[in-house]
């Protein structure tokens, strides 16, 4: 979790989500044009002024994903903040000055198929191919500096990967 110490607004809000199927694996999404290896993630992005956590995580669930609220279930969440410093090379490039990112997290059972994912739902496409894998895959695939969070989410959300 976030140490007591941390000044959260230092850090961009953000929402993301852990979509579990059936069988209790989760989504991962390949970052169209990332460099190998780290490139699959868990669907997430900023929250726009005045936006809740839940509504944040299902409408970037949409634009990345395409699948609407009605095709997933709420499992739970996290229960506070979890912040990620960016590297150099991201503080370089971004327009704001944001140490980092703070971010909730939104556990979905998916309700559909994989035919109702469209990856081009909205502009830009942010993946361009998506699997099914457990919470350490998901882990171990992420970019290094995101892993903390990963983990913290990943022992949060662990009752989910069991099928229900």
């Amino acid at each position: 979790m976030t140490p007591p110490s941390v000044d959260l607004e230092l850090y961009r809000p953000n929402a993301g989500v852990v979509l579990f199927n059936t069988q209790g694996l989760c989504w991962l999404g390949r970052r169209k044009g990332a460099e190998p290896p780290w490139v699959w993630q868990w669907p997430q992005g900023g929250m726009d002024e005045g936006e809740d956590g839940e509504t944040a995580a299902l409408r970037e669930l949409y634009e990345e994903t395409g699948i609407q609220p009605a095709q997933v279930e709420l499992l739970g969440s996290t229960p506070d903040w979890l912040t990620y410093d960016f590297p150099p090379e991201v503080l370089a490039r971004q327009k704001k000055n944001w140490a980092g990112q703070k971010q909730l997290w939104f556990g979905y059972r998916f309700l559909g198929t994989d035919a109702d994912f469209d990856l081009t739902a909205v502009p830009p496409q942010e993946f361009d191919a998506f699997r099914w894998a457990g919470l350490d895959e998901a882990v171990d695939s992420v970019i290094p500096w995101k892993r903390g969070v990963y983990r913290a989410v990943a022992e949060t959300f662990r009752a989910f990967e069991v099928p229900t």
